[in-house]
């Protein structure tokens, strides 16, 4: 699992090992540092849990540190195969991140950890859990009906959609570019790389039909990426609704172990179907269109 050391992936970590005995988590950390430290925060809550996690080292920007990280779970699993990975990892325009470094990462890297764990993956009943955001479909919700279309396409191809981020790259910072080509107010870059992300994991699921392939949204969740919007509000992540990262772990858990419908789909923080184009607040009837 990619950013597992703190906020939405460790509570994600602690929900596997807590509710699934037979389960070994390789926490993925760009910091070892903080890998370590996440490890230890892990064994304090159950001493037992120790054995069942390793720390994997793992910049999702990074070519080279995805590959070893691959080769170092390979070694360490021998010859089984893994269940599932969790893509966790992502940033955002509050952590100081431009727009190219917010595509890199939240699509881009989301994309490179895929690829380069697919081989490693279950072919029978292998996951993979995209931790995406509602602000992708709100995202979607602004754009010209051309651009919806795009997002929306089920024979997307990779080589189509990163060029379409290159573009995107291209013309960073010209808000008027944006408009002109139907990409809504052109400021939200972090809704823009989630937005990709989905559209990602729709054609990755198409392309790996025997595997469970899906994306969520955590939820409107405190962690160190959130904190500042509340900061810049002046209240606390509790007065603006935020919930603690516990929350945030029950959709991507329902995609892992549960039965999700379909594949290639958008789920809510309350692990209902939602669509990819529009925002739909939990709690609320699933999505059930194509």
């Amino acid at each position: 699992m990619t950013g597992a050391n703190k906020g939405i992936g460790l509570a994600i970590a602690e929900a596997i090992l807590r509710e699934h005995a037979d389960t070994f988590v390789y926490l993925g950390s760009r910091d070892p540092e903080r890998g370590r430290a996440a490890a230890a925060t892990l064994a304090r809550v159950d001493p037992s849990w120790q054995a069942r996690v390793e720390v994997a080292l793992l910049d999702v920007s990074d070519d080279r540190s995805v590959a070893a990280a691959a080769e170092r779970v390979a070694e360490s699993r021998g010859a089984d195969t893994l269940y599932g990975v969790v893509n966790n990892a992502g940033v955002g325009s509050g952590d100081g991140a431009d727009l190219a470094t917010i595509l890199q990462v939240n699509t881009v890297g989301l994309r490179r950890v895929c690829e380069t764990f697919l081989p490693s993956i279950d072919p029978q009943v292998g996951r993979i859990v995209n931790v995406t955001s509602a602000s992708g479909p709100s995202f979607v919700a602004t754009c010209s009906p051309e651009r919806r279309r795009f997002f929306l396409d089920d024979r997307m191809t990779w080589d189509e959609l990163r060029t379409f981020i290159d573009e995107c790259i291209a013309i960073a910072g010209d808000e008027a570019a944006f408009v002109a080509r139907g990409l809504g107010g052109g400021g939200d870059a972090y809704g823009l790389s989630k937005a990709c992300a989905n559209t990602y994991t729709m054609l990755l699921a198409r392309e790996h039909p025997n595997l469970r392939v899906n994306a969520c949204t955590p939820g409107f969740i405190a962690t160190d990426m959130t904190r500042h919007y509340a900061e810049s509000q002046g209240k606390t992540p509790a007065e603006l609704g935020m919930k603690p990262p516990a929350e945030g772990a029950k959709a991507p858990m329902f995609l892992l172990f549960g039965s999700p419908e379909g594949n290639g789909r958008f789920y809510g923080s309350d692990a209902k179907r939602s669509p990819l184009d529009r925002y739909r607040a939990p709690g609320s009837a699933p999505y059930t269109g194509a």
